[in-house]
């Protein structure tokens, strides 16, 4: 069931989940945030696998959400979220500034997309922004993603991909999607031409580095 959009009270803290599965850096930046006046970090998480059911729990304001994390990602996350919890706003906040990630990010209903290396300070600019109906996204990288152009992977192609990042055999992978083995060869083949590399290992790493898995 869906979660009906609420309003903030003025005067109260903004009330922030954060999901980074580096315990020091979780802490730093809980630490950080909440030495902000108005800040209240509410719920913090090193997986993904439980951050729809704790937004859900204690209805956060801003959602600081990491791409790689255990069990589902934080883009996985913000699409569902953004149909369960539609009044809670998304920030990423990851260490990999890749033009896809950034594409799959807004394309998942995120508010803003920010890499680590920047200031506590402008992070906390990007959440008042995002709670003011702005969407806010690190200029570099939103230049790149406008030069880099779309993903090219279909969403089954993406799925093949996936499946035998851990040296997984045709067979393997085919059983695992419920797939004849001449689609799951198709899909790779598709896969390895669109990334312009020579096999599946080198179309993993190439759709790895530009953010498209």
């Amino acid at each position: 069931m869906n979660e009906s959009p609420r309003e903030r009270r003025p005067g109260n803290p903004v009330r922030i989940l954060l999901a980074e599965d580096q315990r020091m850096m979780r802490g730093a930046l809980a630490l950080l945030l909440g030495m902000e006046g108005d800040f209240e970090v509410v719920a913090q998480l090193s997986s993904g696998d439980g951050i729809v059911d704790a937004v859900l729990a204690h209805r956060p304001d801003v959602a600081l959400l990491d791409i790689e994390l255990p069990g589902a990602n934080g883009l996985d996350a913000a699409a569902e979220l953004r149909t369960r919890a539609p009044d809670c706003r998304v920030l990423i906040l990851t260490t990999f500034g890749r033009p896809g990630y950034l594409r799959r990010a807004m394309d998942a209903g995120a508010a803003g997309f920010l890499v680590k290396d920047g200031p506590v300070e402008e992070l906390a600019v990007a959440i008042r922004r995002v709670l003011g109906g702005e969407t806010v996204v690190d200029p570099a990288l939103a230049a790149a993603a406008l030069s880099a152009g779309p993903n090219p992977l279909t969403a089954r192609e993406r799925e093949v991909l996936k499946a035998s990042v851990d040296g997984a055999t045709v067979a393997d992978i085919a059983g695992r999607l419920h797939l004849s083995e001449s689609t799951v060869r198709n899909y790779l083949s598709a896969a390895i031409g669109k990334t312009g590399t020579r096999n599946r290992a080198e179309a993993v790493r190439e759709a790895r580095q530009q953010g498209w898995l």
